[in-house]
């Protein structure tokens, strides 16, 4: 059970010992996507000061500054995809185009004062317990830092996937993937092969589409693409909803409403079967052509896969230059891609819209637990688990924000501000209490990933009738949370000591660890 310890040993406890000669960070963020972004603001807030942020690119972003494809942009409204406390009155639309959103990151980043905290240029490459110390050993691209504890704010979309497919490296066209895009390659005039249908590829298929000869779609599978209920903001509109602060506060909470309903849904799928018949004859109105209406019509329920919102796809998809092959690429010889079903096409661009590699957090792959066991390795045999998609199991004072099992239909952005309620909450007790080690409890962990996993059963993700990237290589839901977004922000509301196995005392600074490196530098000199 949690106990408190008296001030003076918390005191000393949040403090680096005179004679120490390295600097030992209360906590270490990594990256300044919108979770490291949240993360650094919310803790200056709370007036917890001394912790350091990198980010391997060099400006902040995340995953809005990777993805520059055309079209790109939000499927949730602008209100609800922005800071409960940095609103805006800029948006342009109903739904953010991603310049909008990478423009309101950085003035976000600049107003709250945290661009100049952000050391950029310098990448993660191992995080590692020191055990015998009571910290955090991370080495960078720029050196080595000691920390009492780490933010891991990486985010699940940030590994671009393209499939192992045989004959690739005979492609002698151009070729790169939708989070890459090379906007150096002209279109214009080219036969192009777009590979996949998800939420990528769907915003810009339509965008493509006028500049090329022939455009070739591989779908293996039919998403769900309903109408986009978007719609253009004047600059009227933007005045009033700046002059008048309710508007933005009211059309949050319409939009917050709105998901509720979808969620409930998806908890509830029984509650989903009109909106699947309703949609099915959308289709009929959509789509004119009955071969390719049978194409695009999706084989399982709706909400199954990630529902997509677009008004221009199926238009493109019915253009005169375009063709859909309902069957995945399986194979390249020269430049002809050649599909499941046999179809073949001569190409001269070969654009990968297949997503991200998501069923395992990437940022397993540089961090190692207080038994030296490298994340990844751990799960790639089994299923990765986190306590409210935060603490890992064997991984002490260390918290991952969108980890596994807490993903609702919702904003992003609203999910990482409850998990930053949760973890500052725990890092404050840690500094103040003067806590060493803060592990979550094998037993605790273990109760609650069993309670997820059954009640998911009877959802719409695992009862829908699809394969999606919810469901790893071992048929187990790692990324959805079973229940309302109200249910998950009451359990992140309280950091609750008596859930992890606490060790009191002063982290100590460690004797150096030799290393070849020529890039690596010593640990910061004190500066205080």
């Amino acid at each position: 059970m949690a106990t408190s310890t008296p001030k003076k040993t918390r005191r000393a406890a949040a403090r680096t010992s005179p004679s120490d000669n390295v600097r030992i960070y209360d906590t270490f963020i990594v990256g300044a996507g919108i979770s490291g972004l949240a993360t650094a603001i919310k803790l200056n807030k709370a007036g917890y000061h001394n912790f350091k942020i990198i980010e391997k690119a060099s400006r902040v972003g995340g995953t809005w500054r990777e993805n520059t494809y055309p079209g790109c942009g939000c499927d949730v409204p602008s209100s609800l995809y922005s800071y409960s406390f940095a609103p805006s009155s800029r948006w342009s639309n109903l739904f953010a185009k991603q310049p909008e959103i990478l423009s309101y990151l950085e003035r976000v980043s600049d107003e709250f004062g945290i661009t100049p905290l952000i050391e950029f240029n310098n990448a993660l490459e191992r995080a590692a317990w020191d055990d015998d110390a009571g910290l955090w050993r991370l080495d960078t691209s720029n050196g080595e830092y000691l920390a009492r504890t780490v933010v891991f704010a990486t985010g699940p979309i940030t590994e671009s996937r393209i499939p192992a497919i045989p004959g690739l490296e005979s492609f002698k066209g151009e070729m790169f993937h939708s989070a890459r895009w090379n906007h150096d390659v002209d279109l214009t005039g080219k036969r192009v092969a777009v590979i996949g249908t998800g939420a990528s590829a769907i915003q810009f298929v339509p965008q493509i589409q006028p500049q090329t000869k022939e455009l070739t779609v591989f779908q293996r599978t039919a998403p769900w693409v309903l109408p986009k209920p978007d719609m253009a903001l004047g600059e009227s509109s933007k005045q009033a909803i700046e002059r008048f602060p309710v508007i933005q506060q009211s059309w949050r909470k319409a939009v917050a409403g709105s998901l509720n309903v979808i969620n409930f849904g998806l908890r509830n799928p029984a509650f989903l079967k009109p909106v699947n018949v309703a949609a099915r004859q959308l289709l009929k109105v959509q789509v004119k052509d009955p071969t390719l209406r049978k194409a695009v019509t999706p084989n399982f329920d709706i909400g199954c896969k990630r529902i997509l919102f677009a008004n221009d796809y199926y238009p493109a998809l019915q253009a005169d230059n375009t063709s859909l092959i309902a069957s995945g690429l399986v194979k390249v010889e020269g430049n002809t891609v050649i599909a499941a079903n046999g179809e073949r096409r001569e190409v001269d661009v070969i654009i990968w819209g297949t997503g991200f590699d998501v069923s395992h957090p990437p940022i397993g792959q540089k961090v190692f637990n207080d038994r030296g066991e490298r994340l990844a390795d751990l799960w790639a045999s089994s299923s990765p688990e986190a306590y409210l998609g935060t603490a890992i199991e064997n991984t002490p004072n260390a918290f991952l924000i969108l980890g596994p099992n807490v993903l609702v239909y919702d904003s992003f952005i609203q999910l990482a501000e409850a998990q930053l309620d949760y973890i500052i909450d725990g890092l404050l007790k840690i500094r103040d209490r003067g806590i060493r080690k803060l592990t979550i409890k094998s037993d605790v962990l273990k109760t609650h990933n069993e309670r997820v996993q059954k009640n998911l059963q009877t959802t719409v993700f695992n009862a829908g009738g699809c394969s999606s990237y919810y469901l790893d290589q071992n048929g187990r839901n790692f990324a959805a949370w079973p229940w309302s977004l109200q249910a998950l922000k009451r359990r992140l509301n309280v950091f609750n000591l008596e859930d992890y196995d606490l060790t009191y005392g002063q982290a100590e600074a460690p004797k150096p660890v030799k290393s070849n490196r020529t890039r690596r530098r010593k640990a910061e000199a004190v500066t205080e």
